[in-house]
């Protein structure tokens, strides 16, 4: 329920919800509450709970004052409850709080929430972080991975001792091949890996095949405990990778675009009447339940970059042209509806049209674009590793 972004400048902007400091700064407010659906020439006075903070709504730069002189940041992440940001020096800042079934799991083993950044001192010599619901994950130049946050689904690559759960809090490794691995990537609850050659690993909840593993796929609870390597796409060099709540997608250095995982909602982007028992689970009455087998979506073409929201994803081509699909009941698709979009279709409205579009974030009810400004180079579409 929130965002966070990085500016040309090196300004950290955070907007949304700050319930658990997950902006970084005070948004205490005694202004009263804006009706965002008051008209401006309104002149009621009422000012009640449908009304929103400016302080939380508007992009607003996190204060300096909390970061080492002359820091320079080239990423930011966020979860649902924390954000963090990456230095050109390899080193992490981080504020907000994990969250588990159970409520606030905690931002560290000492502390609950964390309101203004603090540097994560463990973690050195990063290269790039990936952020689920509530969990995180970091690469290093040398291609290590460590994870932390909240492990119950096995989203952290390792097992979970209850009475032990805040040792989740602590970055420690995941167990892929060491030295290896050149970008990583997040579901809600699941987790991604892929290595130098192309090849991608998957961790955490299955439950709906989102990590593209068919032995427990539709079971309940069912998750993979370790790093698997996804047999389904080894006829693949997939440079880009992410995931949705209970979905995933990827592209390959063809410009392929693979979907997988829950179908119900057009997750995975196909008519239900175009599955079949070769690469999906039915259910009793004979509904197309989980796309189980990473599939080629046909009609999109010269794909680079992916992004998944909850429901809904994003996959932008190499001419800086983007179509999204999924869930859309908060128009969160960018298609101006809040019916489904079934398959991957052209984003083709006055806002972006004619613009070059570079990045793509989606969070449960909303989505971004990232385009190139008119007056600003760009170096190409901004990835999740190198």
């Amino acid at each position: 329920m929130h965002a966070v972004a990085l500016t040309h400048d090196n300004k950290i902007l955070t907007w949304g919800v700050n319930d658990q400091g997950a902006l970084g700064r005070d948004t205490n407010w005694d202004g009263g509450l804006r009706d965002m659906d008051k008209s401006e020439d309104s002149d009621s006075e009422d000012e009640d709970d449908t009304g929103i903070n400016p302080m939380e709504s508007t992009p607003t730069a996190v204060s300096d004052e909390f970061f080492a002189p002359g820091t320079k940041f080239v990423q930011v992440v966020a979860s649902d409850s924390a954000s963090f940001a990456l230095t050109e020096d390899g080193r992490v800042y981080g504020w907000g709080t994990f969250r588990s079934s159970d409520g606030i799991l905690g931002f560290s083993e000492t502390v609950k929430v964390q309101s203004t950044p603090l540097m994560l001192r463990d973690l050195k010599n990063i290269k790039a972080l990936s952020a689920g619901s509530n969990h995180i994950l970091a690469l290093d130049h040398k291609g290590n991975v460590v994870a932390w946050g909240c492990g119950q689904q096995n989203q952290l690559g390792r097992r979970i001792i209850e009475r032990n759960k805040m040792s989740s809090l602590i970055p420690q490794g995941v167990g892929l091949p060491r030295g290896k691995i050149a970008k990583i990537a997040c579901g809600s609850y699941h987790s991604f890996a892929i290595d130098k050659s192309g090849q991608v690993y998957g961790w955490g909840l299955n439950n709906f095949g989102e990590i593209g593993v068919e032995s427990n796929a539709g079971e309940d609870d069912a998750v993979i405990l370790r790093p698997a390597k996804l047999t389904y796409l080894d006829d693949y060099n997939i440079t880009e990778i992410d995931g949705g709540e209970h979905h995933s997608l990827a592209c390959s250095d063809k410009g392929d675009l693979l979907t997988w995982g829950r179908v119900d909602g057009y997750q995975v982007g196909f008519e239900f009447d175009k599955l079949s028992e070769d690469n999906t689970i039915f259910d009793d009455r004979g509904n197309a339940r989980i796309l189980f087998k990473p599939t080629i979506q046909p009609d999109a073409k010269d794909i680079v970059a992916v992004a998944a929201g909850t429901d809904n994803n994003f996959a932008i081509a190499s001419d800086g042209k983007v179509y999204s699909w999924g869930f859309s009941s908060n128009y969160q698709t960018g298609q101006g509806t809040i019916d489904d979009i079934h398959t991957p279709t052209l984003i083709d409205n006055t806002a972006i049209r004619g613009k070059k579009i570079i990045g793509a974030g989606a969070g449960g009810q909303y989505s971004v674009l990232v385009g190139v400004a008119e007056d600003a180079p760009t170096n190409g579409v901004k990835t999740n590793g190198a």
